[in-house]
């Protein structure tokens, strides 16, 4: 199980980040950096990037840089070791001009990132052998069409989870964006409109990365807590829209039923919870789409008052109820609720 959820910090962007990092009680959680953004450079881009770093660790957060060779010589530093001392770098994701060996004999002093993009099964096979801690991460996508494929993804981190390396990725913001473009900065591309907690449950949960952060500058209090929940409780926070009468609904624990077909997540105590027994009247009896919340009303008989989530568009039925929805930034969601897995309902601000 994820502990947090990792934050990127831009320096050009670090006065805007300031409150919320201060905020945000880190205790070891990382961040991620990078030293190499040419529009980033002027005649005070070290002071500046000291001061960023000297902030960040005195919070408790735990830096991972991406360097290159040249960042070497830009901060005037014998090597990265020293480099990554002046800074309080935890790890070294090393970007490009490094080779296997100097991979391998950094991994010794520090943790390293390497890219996990172009990383094969038999270098990953060799880093992981030297010994030390070595990661591979995904690089984040700021132009819409570009980002990684599901397959891809999923197939990339199996074979580097396989010979040894954790791997990681990024999904994107919904507060602050980043610039250019202002798309989102996802690993895959089906996460770009994605809402951050859903596009980290999904990474959590369907692709099984064993460290996420926010590409984006910000990610909203309320995602933040959302993922929060889930990374210590293990339950998935799930945004609906109830219709009136069944906000009751909210806030409760829900468990799939272990026998749930794939079209339909049964939520295994809504009869508990419902308090309607058997006397719910025929409402709203129209199409269920997915991402639908139903009710089953009399029509079922002592059925009456069971919940549904559709995961597969139905066809409308009398006997059934169509209670709330679940917008679509969170449809990655019904993909992450696993037979005998808790989550709860809850509302949309």
């Amino acid at each position: 199980m994820l502990k947090t959820l990792g934050r990127s910090v831009y320096l050009t962007q670090f006065e805007e980040q300031r409150a919320s990092l201060s905020a945000f009680a880190a205790g070891g959680a990382p961040v991620f950096i990078s030293l190499h953004i040419s529009e980033e450079f002027d005649a005070a881009y070290c002071a500046r990037v000291q001061e960023m770093c000297d902030f960040l660790s005195a919070q408790g957060w735990r830096i991972l840089a991406d360097v290159s060779e040249k960042t070497i010589r830009q901060f005037g530093c014998a090597d990265l070791t020293a480099l990554a001392k002046r800074l309080h770098l935890w790890g070294l994701r090393l970007d490009y001009g490094f080779s296997l060996e100097e991979m391998c004999a950094l991994a010794q002093q520090l943790p390293v990132a390497v890219n996990a993009s172009t990383t094969t099964p038999e270098v990953a096979r060799q880093l992981a052998a030297g010994g030390g801690t070595v990661i591979a991460m995904h690089n984040f996508y700021p132009r819409p069409e570009t980002g990684l494929d599901p397959e891809f993804l999923r197939e990339s981190t199996a074979a580097l989870q396989a010979e040894g390396l954790q791997v990681y990725g990024f999904i994107p913001g919904d507060a602050l964006l980043r610039g250019p473009l202002y798309q989102g900065l996802p690993t895959l591309e089906a996460h770009r409109t994605a809402a951050p907690s859903a596009a980290f449950a999904d990474l959590a949960l369907n692709y099984g990365l064993d460290g996420i952060f926010a590409g984006d500058p910000e990610v909203s209090a309320r995602e933040q807590e959302y993922i929060r929940h889930f990374c210590t409780t293990g339950e998935l926070c799930l945004p609906v829209v109830l219709r009136p009468g069944y906000e009751t609904l909210y806030d409760r624990t829900f468990t799939c039923r272990p026998d749930s077909p794939k079209g339909l997540v049964r939520y295994q105590e809504s009869r508990l919870y419902s308090c309607f027994g058997s006397t719910v009247q025929p409402d709203n009896c129209v199409e269920r789409r997915r991402r639908c919340v139903t009710m089953d009303n009399i029509g079922y008989g002592r059925y009456s008052g069971e919940i549904q989530l559709v995961r597969a568009d139905l066809p409308a039925d009398e006997k059934v109820n169509v209670i709330g929805e679940v917008p679509a930034e969170y449809d990655l969601l019904l993909d992450c609720i696993k037979r005998g897995k808790t989550f709860r309902m809850v509302k949309t601000s």
